[in-house]
C-alpha cells in the first residue's frame, strides 16, 4: 500500500517522507488523527512496513525503560485519546504507542529531548574529550651574585650637612657619587673631586655634577690611594677644573675613608 502523506499535497514541490522516517513519526505521534489512521492500514498491508514500526517501537521503548514514570491525573487520559481519534475507553490490543507508561514516560523532559533528537536525525553524541592543556613551567629563577656591601662615605659640608655620599669599589676601581641637590655657584664655579692620600698632596678624580649620580673611574695609577686613610674631597674650580692639578677654590665636603 502506497500512502502518500497529506501534508505534501498541497506542495508538489516536496516529495512525502520515506518508509522509514514515517514509521518514526507514527511511534512518535506527531501525526494528526488522518495521518495515523493512513499509517495504521499501511501497517495492516505492508509488511516490511510494520517491522520499520516495530523497530522504531522497540528502540525507543527501551530508553522509556531507563525513564522514571511520572503520575498523570486520571482525567487527562480521556482527553488525550479523543484528542488522538480513539475511543475515550481503552481497549483492544494496544502497541507501545497505546499504553499508560509509555505516555507516563513521555512526559519526562530528558526521554522528550532525546527523542526528538533521534528523530531529527541529531544523535546525541559523547564529547570529544579534549586534552587539558599542559602546565606551565615553573617559572626559571636566575639566582643574581649577591654583591658585596660597599662602604658609603659622607662628603659633609662645613655646617655638617651631607653634600654628597660616595660608595667605593675597591675590586673594580670606582666611586660612585650621589649629589645631595644644591644651588649652583654664584660666581658659575663647577665642583671637583679629589681623592688625598694620608700624607700626599690631592690628586683628581674629575669634576662632578651637582643634580646627578656620577660614577669616577679611578686611574690605575690611584688605586692604591683607595685605601683606609684616604679623604675624598671636593672644592669648587673654574668651569675647565683646575688649571694646575691642584685645588685653587674652597673645599666644600669632605669624607675620610674609614673602611674598604
Amino acid at each position: 500500500m502506497n500512502t502518500r502523506d497529506p501534508r505534501y499535497d498541497e506542495d508538489p514541490g516536496h516529495e512525502p517522507p520515506g518508509a522509514d522516517v514515517q514509521a518514526g513519526e507514527y511511534v512518535l505521534g506527531v501525526l494528526d488523527a488522518v495521518q495515523r489512521r493512513q499509517v495504521q492500514a499501511r501497517i495492516e498491508v505492508d509488511p516490511a512496513f510494520a517491522r520499520l514500526v516495530a523497530g522504531w517501537e522497540q528502540r525507543l521503548g527501551s530508553w522509556l525503560d531507563a525513564v522514571e514514570p511520572v503520575a498523570a491525573p486520571a482525567h487527562a487520559w480521556p482527553r488525550i485519546r479523543t484528542r488522538l481519534g480513539w475511543s475515550p475507553v481503552e481497549g483492544g490490543k494496544r502497541g507501545v504507542w497505546q499504553s499508560v507508561g509509555f505516555w507516563r514516560a513521555m512526559t519526562a523532559v530528558a526521554a522528550a529531548a532525546a527523542i526528538a533528537a533521534v528523530f531529527l536525525g541529531r544523535v546525541p553524541q559523547a564529547p570529544t574529550p579534549v586534552a587539558p592543556p599542559a602546565p606551565l613551567p615553573p617559572p626559571v629563577v636566575v639566582e643574581q651574585p649577591a654583591e658585596p656591601a660597599r662602604p658609603v662615605i659622607t662628603l659633609a659640608r662645613e655646617d655638617g650637612t651631607p653634600g654628597w655620599l660616595a660608595s667605593v669599589d675597591v675590586d673594580n676601581g670606582t666611586v660612585r657619587m650621589v649629589p645631595v641637590p644644591a644651588p649652583a655657584d654664584a660666581q658659575g664655579r663647577v665642583p671637583e673631586l679629589w681623592l688625598i692620600p694620608r700624607g700626599e698632596a690631592p690628586r683628581s678624580l674629575g669634576l662632578l655634577t651637582m643634580d646627578k649620580t656620577q660614577l669616577v673611574v679611578v686611574p690605575k695609577a690611584l688605586l692604591r690611594a683607595l685605601a683606609k686613610g684616604s679623604t675624598l674631597a671636593v672644592s669648587l674650580e673654574p668651569p675647565g677644573g683646575a688649571p694646575q692639578g691642584v685645588p685653587t677654590g674652597p673645599i666644600i665636603a669632605k669624607g675620610g675613608i674609614e673602611a674598604i
